[in-house]
């Protein structure tokens, strides 16, 4: 049994995070809200109690100025606060700073993305070996509870995984991770977390099929498929964190990840990457003065928390899961779907920082009554699922599953062929205006183009 929570960092994940706490804090007992920048964790606070959040009064919200790469300082402020889980929702860069301070006070550890190095980019897989699983031993041996990856996805999208293994399958072929978010936000271009972190993601492409890690170019492989509630959606082969963990915890034969990106997106991130404006290594200026493109990028993009007001639409994120039970071909899709106004209407932020904050609040809950306690560091997968997807449907992400005819026109192939012909299915085109560029479209079809297709149309028929 564990009682109070510190959750590290202020930005739309933690803003989520401290409101799911708070409505749970019957459970978890104080909240501290600790970051560099004081002012934002107060704000966090704010909203909370705007919203009239705090369930159980006489505990107490309240924020700390941290450097969270201070080792000293995470540990003192742990020690003082007396946070017997921490729930790391800073960026990337500080995970092992932060593990270590778990380590030497023996507060439970918990994070939603992999460590990254400042000065490397997309490193060879697993990417967890070469950071988080070194300190696994270390783990164990003080019968410390790390939990790693604990947002959606990853994190809820491995639970799935785990959820298939237990109840849906005797024997699993492929997994396809797809994400989608079919909302607006009303910019020009904005990333709906982090721009820095997003666009270190699309380096490059790490995937594993036919149990071994292959690469491809980034945007090089692409699909449609006809999702529950948001419709026809494409969607790209991506490299991301949950496959780093599930090719070593999950036998299948193949573990894929796809994300959704509009062609708008696509042609202004390809543009940026082209110019250099997505490195991460420094650059002299004229004046002597070094900068780092992708900061510069970052300072110039939208606030990813400043887009929730105004956001509309949906996000539709899960697995689809091919395999057999009992003798016979099963294909199943776990998913979820969440809604960008309804959750700005509950805590104030857009749907993708709901979807990553609440489940380390709910993980959080089931360290505090004992349900989930390792004692050691471990992947979501690795836990029993099904108290967490419990919880999750309870505080404000219910799942759906949905049974799928093997074969049918809603069954989907993740299948990836020869590159060369991946690549000419992958162009993303669209026409803008430069009298207004938020005026962006797909081109028109040529009208012959229209006609052939109607003539073949004919034919087959």
């Amino acid at each position: 049994m564990k009682k109070n929570v510190m959750i590290i960092g202020a930005g739309g994940v933690a803003h989520v995070a401290a409101h799911k706490a708070a409505m749970n804090n019957d459970v978890l007992g104080e909240i501290c809200i600790a970051s560099r920048t004081l002012e934002k964790c107060n704000e966090i606070i704010a909203s909370v109690k705007r919203k009239n959040h705090i369930k159980d009064k006489s505990k107490k919200l309240y924020a700390h100025q941290l450097d969270a790469l201070d080792i000293p300082a995470t540990v003192k402020l742990i020690k003082e606060t007396g946070a017997e889980i921490v729930v790391n929702l800073g960026n990337a860069f500080i995970n092992m700073a932060v593990l270590e301070a778990c380590l030497e006070t023996g507060a439970v550890y918990m994070d939603t993305a992999i460590h990254e190095d400042p000065d490397k980019v997309c490193e060879d897989p697993p990417w967890y070996a070469n950071y988080e699983w070194k300190r696994k031993d270390r783990c164990r041996s003080k019968g410390l509870t790390a939990i790693l990856g604990v947002g959606f996805d990853p994190g809820v999208v491995n639970a799935y995984c785990a959820l298939a293994v237990k109840r849906y399958f005797d024997k699993i072929a492929t997994i396809d991770i797809m994400d989608v978010n079919a909302g607006s936000h009303g910019k020009y271009f904005a990333t709906n977390f982090d721009p820095e972190i997003n666009f270190r993601e699309f380096i490059k492409v790490w995937t594993w099929i036919d149990r071994k890690w292959q690469q491809y170019p980034t945007h090089s492989v692409k699909r449609v498929y006809n999702f529950p509630v948001v419709g026809e959606r494409p969607i790209y082969l991506n490299g991301h964190d949950e496959l780093h963990s599930l090719s070593k915890n999950i036998d299948a034969d193949s573990i894929r990840f796809w994300m959704g990106f509009g062609d708008h997106y696509i042609n202004v991130f390809t543009v940026l990457r082209t110019l250099g404006f997505l490195s991460h290594l420094p650059v002299s200026l004229t004046t002597g003065q070094q900068v780092v493109p992708l900061k510069v990028v970052k300072a110039l993009l939208p606030d990813p928390k400043t887009l929730a007001p105004g956001y509309t639409g949906k996000t539709c994120i899960g697995n689809f899961v091919k395999g057999w039970k009992n003798g016979k071909k099963r294909e199943v899709f776990i998913y979820q779907v969440s809604d960008h106004k309804k959750c700005y209407e509950e805590v104030e932020s857009q749907g993708i920082s709901y979807t990553a904050g609440v489940p380390p609040v709910a993980a959080a809950m089931l360290v505090a009554e004992g349900v989930w306690n390792p004692r050691t560091m471990v992947n979501v997968e690795e836990l029993d699922p099904e108290p967490f997807i419990a919880i999750l449907d309870k505080i404000g992400l219910p799942t759906d599953i949905k049974e799928i005819k093997p074969g049918s026109k809603n069954s989907f192939d993740g299948t990836v062929g020869a590159l060369e012909k991946e690549l000419a299915k992958s162009t993303a085109t669209v026409t803008v205006s430069a009298a207004n560029p938020l005026i962006a479209l797909a081109p028109k079809p040529l009208a012959g183009t229209m006609k052939k297709t109607r003539k073949s149309s004919r034919k087959k028929k």
